[in-house]
């Protein structure tokens, strides 16, 4: 790359606003800021709306149409996949799998050389596209079971915000974008401009990790008989030990059978996946009550507070108290 670089964000119909806009205009702000620093010398950050099929405008999923769309231009240097608004996982896929002229765009640009990029589900696009088998990738945390059922061939990391795996790199919701971006900007432009950036759009650089974010609760799950069955009772017993046998037998399956089926629903075996709900109970207690933590580690089935607490750091990558600080509801 030279000094500076050209994105073309891809125009699809019913991409989310927020991601076209925040690749734009943190791009312009780097280049204001990059003028005022050295007039002379300034990198030159290009930003445009590229079409794979001619368009010369695009509808956003609400609705508003944005003109000023291109025709991919031979130099870009990244090409970035905005985020796709979705109803479900199922809809999600139906709108990519409609998406085929700009699967084909993408899959010749990564051929040119050209640094391929996607923001929340757009990472999807780019795993139908065949871009990322064999690498490793992130996606926005609630869609992590639906791209892992539906993308074995890709390694994903859904705790990481931002994953760059040789020229292919996806993020996580809308947001995370600019973690991208600031990369860019610091590759090509200094690590100080970077900085500048960041300071003015109020922009944490050192968030690495989706995982204090995550909501069980709310990750899209392709539901089963057998994993209700288990989801209900573990919810109603999770104050207690629970043994795996125990699990087994009151869904009806053996051992080896509840193994299977948890790795690939959940991508997790069974007490794994017990652990982070006891988290997310953690968690949900910590927001909204004012419980000690000995006494919410009691309600989440565990005996050893100290066991715990480092189980609660190492899935949410913060302290019990950090975690209260952050989230507790402010209305208690």
């Amino acid at each position: 790359m030279r000094n500076g670089f050209k994105l073309g964000v891809l125009a699809l119909d019913g991409a989310m606003l927020s991601t076209l806009a925040t690749a734009l205009d943190t791009l312009r702000v780097a280049q204001k800021l990059a003028e005022i620093r050295d007039p002379q010398n300034a990198p030159r950050f290009e930003t445009m709306l590229v079409s794979a099929r001619g368009a010369t405008s695009v509808t956003t999923v609400h609705g508003l149409e944005v003109h000023g769309v291109v025709a991919t231009p031979d130099d870009l240097d990244v090409l970035l996949v905005p985020g796709i608004m979705h109803e479900s996982p199922g809809d999600l896929l139906s709108r990519v799998a409609s998406y085929d002229k700009e699967r084909e765009l993408v899959a010749a640009q990564q051929l040119r050389g050209v640094r391929i990029a996607a923001s929340c589900s757009g990472g999807f696009l780019l795993a139908a596209a065949g871009l990322l088998d064999g690498r490793r990738a992130t996606t926005s945390w609630w869609l992590a079971a639906a791209f892992r059922q539906c993308f074995p061939k890709v390694r994903l990391e859904a705790d990481q915000i931002l994953v760059d795996d040789r020229g292919v790199a996806t993020s996580g919701a809308a947001t995370a974008v600019q973690q991208l971006l600031l990369r860019l900007i610091a590759a090509n432009g200094g690590e100080a401009l970077a900085q500048s950036v960041a300071r003015v759009l109020l922009i944490d650089p050192e968030r690495q990790s989706q995982a204090p974010y995550v909501s069980e609760a709310l990750i899209a799950q392709p539901r089963t008989s057998l994993s209700e069955r288990a989801e209900k009772f573990l919810h109603r017993e999770l104050h207690r030990d629970i043994s795996v046998g125990e699990l087994a037998e009151h869904v009806g399956a053996s051992e080896r059978s509840l193994l299977r089926h948890f790795r690939a629903h959940y991508g997790a075996s069974p007490i794994a996946h017990i652990q982070r709900l006891r988290v997310e109970r953690a968690k949900a207690l910590l927001e909204s009550t004012h419980l000690t933590f000995d006494e919410i580690v009691e309600r989440c089935g565990y005996t050893d507070t100290s066991s715990f607490r480092k189980l609660f750091k190492r899935a949410t990558t913060l302290t019990p108290a950090d975690y209260r600080q952050r989230f507790a509801l402010r209305a208690q």
